[in-house]
């Protein structure tokens, strides 16, 4: 059996995770400051690489050394995006997520598999009262920003401009990745017990505060069913001229998921795995991801399919998900 080259399988492997305007040859030749030839001569396996060259292509696109040289271990490289400095500031997360899915966008090919175990954060920008409660929430609550202390909730006093603005950029670019999402009715959970804590602690400012941004969660949910009615996405108001990428909602009543997000851009694979709420890890192994996307795959087969078809199945699933969050108001 002829002997694999190991070198030139690496290239191949970073040239396929590169957006197709990327020039591998470019890339590589700024990154370990060699010339046009030297490169060619390492791509073609003439010229072996160094470790000092393995150490900085490694380190430039997240590669596992054990999965390059295909050595027999259980060893799985992930990236956490956080690992030098956490945002402070929901804003800060929220460009961060602007700045991801932009990375995108180059990928001719792209799909998005989302397991929720809550509801998509992405659906919480739609309308400015529910992104309001939702930032000044997180900040508060989750990040711990000292600049909320003893602060009530107040839509009237609160500055939404900037955060709907970026919240917009987000749906823009979500909007145009096909994606299936796979639901199950305690996914509405979390937002409603953080409404019914804000409204038993008294931190809403006003009861008017707190029957707006249920109103508002409500919109969101009715929003929601429309796209899935219509098997696509679009931004509230528009009509077929402003529909974009097809959206696939499943709904699963017996598994909840844990918000791990799968993405494959043009045959590559990768796998962001949710902790401690509103931090990722990812991870592009592919033995890892192949996994993954079996396991929802195989879940998905399990499920109810609601848009675009399953018209009894999708008004059941939310008008009980509506009817639990106005309860809210009580």
């Amino acid at each position: 059996m002829p002997e694999r080259n190991l070198q030139k399988e690496l290239f191949n492997y970073i040239k396929d995770g590169l957006p197709p305007h990327i020039s591998l040859v470019d890339t590589l030749a700024e990154l370990l400051d060699i010339s046009y030839d030297s490169v060619y001569r390492r791509i073609r396996g003439e010229k072996p690489i160094t470790l000092n060259e393995l150490k900085l292509l490694c380190e430039k696109f997240n590669l596992s050394l054990d999965q390059m040289l295909q050595l027999k271990s259980n060893n799985i490289l992930f990236t956490d995006p956080e690992q030098d400095a956490s945002p402070k500031f929901f804003k800060q997360y929220m460009e961060g997520l602007v700045q991801l899915l932009n990375s995108f966008k180059p990928f001719t090919k792209r799909e998005m598999l989302y397991l929720s175990k809550d509801v998509p954060i992405f659906h919480f920008f739609y309308y400015k009262e529910l992104t309001a409660f939702k930032a000044f929430f997180w900040d508060k609550s989750i990040l711990n920003n000292p600049d909320y202390d003893g602060k009530t909730f107040s839509l009237k006093n609160y500055d939404i401009v900037e955060s709907f603005a970026t919240g917009q950029k987000i749906l823009q670019e979500y909007n145009d990745i096909p994606s299936s999402e796979l639901w199950n009715y305690e996914s509405i959970n979390s937002t409603i017990l953080q409404i019914e804590y804000y409204r038993d602690a008294g931190i809403f400012e006003t009861k008017e505060d707190l029957n707006t941004v249920v109103d508002s969660c409500d919109a969101m949910l009715q929003h929601l069913q429309k796209q899935a009615e219509k098997g696509v996405k679009f931004l509230p108001g528009a009509g077929e001229a402003g529909y974009k990428a097809p959206l696939k909602l499943y709904i699963n009543e017996i598994i909840l998921g844990n918000n791990s997000i799968m993405v494959e851009l043009d045959g590559h694979r990768t796998s962001f795995i949710n902790y401690i709420v509103l931090k990722y890890i990812s991870s592009s192994d592919k033995t890892f991801t192949e996994k993954t996307f079996n396991n929802f795959n195989n879940l998905v087969s399990r499920s109810v399919m609601i848009s675009g078809t399953g018209e009894k199945e999708r008004n059941k699933f939310f008008k009980t998900l509506r009817e639990r969050v106005q309860a809210c108001k009580k």
